[in-house]
């Protein structure tokens, strides 16, 4: 074991000699150069480096010339007005305007915006509506009825497809329905109204009746508007009855279940 120790031990130093000095690679040449200031003047030139011919200069130094320092690559400010070059900016500043200009149009388009946001936020400018006889007219619907009601000033008398009142609603719960933007308004006993009303049953015709009259209402005097929006006379009951389905009794009532 001490013999082959001593042997791999030799050939081992006869290596590093070989390589040179234990060098990996003595022909490798190796120098110092200012990367950040691009200065290479302390770079030489070894005897068996290949020297730069004079010709190749030259015509580096032509290229240099005729594309190094052209003038048509650098920005410039022009002016429009007297068709010529004017005076010559630094990149950094006409970037800069740029980029101000960029600026200045998108802070004017979003202040544009707002300005229209603004605008269609505003509520719509309400007038009276009142025909050449005194009479305001508002159309209402509930379920599948439509009522055409006439307003004018009066002593609060009420005909409905020429009947009385009393006669066409006899249920007092549909009276009071009817009866509710007046109360809303309170304007009870101040209006003559006139209604034709066509379509569906008892309580859609009341139901279509106060929507009428509501709208009616707020054409004769926008201020109105106000109490009968809170309390909703003004929005139209969208709601319908639902369809019958196959199998069911109704809408949604089944058969009584039956085991056989």
């Amino acid at each position: 074991q001490n013999t082959r120790g001593k042997m791999n031990s030799d050939n081992n130093t006869n290596a590093g000699r070989r390589r040179g000095n234990n060098y990996p690679n003595p022909k490798l040449r190796t120098h110092a150069v200012s990367v950040l200031d691009g200065d290479y003047s302390d770079y030489t030139f070894d005897d068996n480096d290949d020297e730069i011919d004079d010709d190749d200069f030259e015509a580096g130094q032509t290229l240099y010339n005729k594309f190094g320092n052209d003038d048509k690559w650098d920005i410039k400010n022009y002016d429009s007005n007297a068709g010529g070059p004017a005076e010559e900016l630094d990149k950094d500043e006409l970037l800069q305007r740029e980029r101000e200009k960029e600026a200045y149009e998108q802070q004017k388009e979003m202040d544009d915006q707002k300005a229209r946001w603004l605008e269609n936020a505003k509520p719509p400018v309400r007038v009276p509506e009142i025909d050449e006889r005194g009479r305001s007219y508002g159309k209402g619907g509930r379920k599948v009825c439509t009522a055409r009601v006439w307003i004018y000033p009066g002593e609060g008398v009420i005909t409905i497809n020429r009947r009385e009142f009393l006669d066409f609603f006899p249920r007092e719960t549909d009276r009071e329905m009817i009866l509710s933007p007046f109360v809303a308004t309170k304007t009870c006993g101040m209006f003559d109204m006139i209604v034709q009303v066509d379509g569906g049953g008892v309580t859609g015709k009341a139901g279509a009746i106060r929507h009428g009259l509501a709208r009616a209402l707020e054409k004769y005097n926008p201020d109105y508007r106000p109490p009968m929006k809170r309390l909703g006379y003004m929005t139209r009951d969208s709601r319908m009855v639902e369809r019958k389905k196959i199998g069911k009794k109704k809408a949604r009532k089944a058969p009584q279940w039956v085991r056989r």
